[in-house]
């Protein structure tokens, strides 16, 4: 690997000791993948790890942001140094952040222990930026404490949160339409923690029902206990295991209030964020599933995973660059096209060629 520049490393410097300049600084060289961005990861990778990262995602207009200046505000008061990535949609003329967060977080922005970091999405799926990983890398080398990472929109790609964070915190309004629907959305997949926001709305305790049957639904471990049919006592009252089981919500709701080390049912958290209310709540809620994945071996293991996938993602993007960054490589493909186009060949083929050809330049120490 090759040396730091005498820019980077008088950045490294300034970096180790906490300047803040330094630190927006580096998630600039990072985020843009400037020339040096992979050395200076490579660099800070042995401080990774101290930083929790909550991943904070909803529809449009569900307060994510409100939420997130609260969570953010929560903890200064606790003394911990926050950090927020908020990856926004790409402006279709600049390229850059639509939304800009750091307006809407105007009552954190100037404290000093609190770095906000506006990013756009630049057709990434899943509502995250290509380097929202690499930039959370930065400021959990930087040491910050708590980092606050809010995406935008929901889809089935919004599984790429739970790459990315240590916990998923769902955030959704009673006025998001069908909340089945939403719910598909592979948020049940993903979510460690649900907030209902705007809970002073109607609809909002029929959501929270919704969602914590669908839990309880998905939760074998909550059914174990139904009687079969015909099967319940009626001279006798139901135990109290049987009126879960015929209850799957409460169920699911008894169960996100257990201590269980070995199982986490997700919470269904009532926030009015506008006002502040249920942030002490989802503070301890945060609290109780990090406590969790680590009684439980969870966290090492998403944290592992995470380190496997950001491989995978270097392999692909050096193996991309090499192949076609390559003018033989090029020329190679165009004169295949007009057996392609024949039918003589397919496309499976050629590809298979291509990497036949390719491994010298596939297994290069140099680009």
């Amino acid at each position: 690997m090759s040396s730091l520049s005498e820019r980077d490393r008088t950045l490294l410097e300034q970096f180790d000791a906490g300047r803040p300049a330094a630190l927006a600084r580096a998630v600039s060289i990072v985020e843009n993948h400037r020339p040096g961005f992979d050395e200076l990861l490579a660099r800070l990778q042995s401080r990774i790890g101290r930083g929790r990262r909550i991943g904070i995602t909803g529809p449009p207009g569900a307060g994510k942001s409100t939420l997130t200046t609260h969570l953010a505000a929560a903890y200064r008061r606790e003394g911990l140094r926050v950090g927020i990535v908020a990856v926004d949609p790409t402006s279709p003329f600049t390229g850059g952040a639509l939304l800009g967060d750091r307006i809407r977080m105007e009552a954190i922005a100037l404290d000093p222990g609190v770095f906000i970091r506006s990013m756009a999405t630049r057709g990434s799926l899943g509502g995250l930026a290509a380097a929202t990983r690499e930039v959370s890398d930065v400021l959990d080398a930087f040491g910050l404490d708590r980092i606050l990472i809010e995406t935008v929109g929901v889809g089935q790609s919004e599984l790429d949160i739970a790459r990315t964070a240590d916990s998923s915190l769902v955030v959704l309004v009673p006025e998001s339409g069908d909340s089945i629907q939403t719910l598909k959305a592979g948020l049940m997949e993903i979510a460690d923690l649900f907030a209902v926001n705007k809970a002073d709305r109607p609809g909002a305790d029929r959501l929270r029902n919704e969602i914590e049957l669908m839990l309880g639904l998905r939760n074998g471990a909550t059914l174990k206990n139904v009687p079969a049919h015909h099967g319940v006592e009626l001279r006798r009252p139901m135990t109290k295991e049987e009126q879960f089981a015929m209850n799957p919500g409460r169920a699911a709701r008894a169960a996100a209030k257990a201590s269980d080390p070995e199982h986490w049912t997700p919470p269904v958290l009532r926030t009015v964020a506008a006002q502040g209310e249920g942030i002490d709540e989802l503070l301890g809620a945060l609290d109780r599933h990090f406590n969790y994945l680590e009684r439980s071996g969870t966290l090492v293991e998403r944290r592992r995973n995470r380190l496997r996938d950001r491989v995978v993602d270097v392999v692909e993007d050096r193996v991309r660059r090499r192949l076609w960054r390559d003018p033989d490589t090029t020329r190679w493909l165009d004169e295949q096209m007009p057996a392609l186009e024949a039918g003589a060949t397919n496309p499976f083929a050629v590809a298979d060629a291509l990497l036949a050809r390719s491994g010298d330049l596939l297994t290069r120490s140099n680009e």
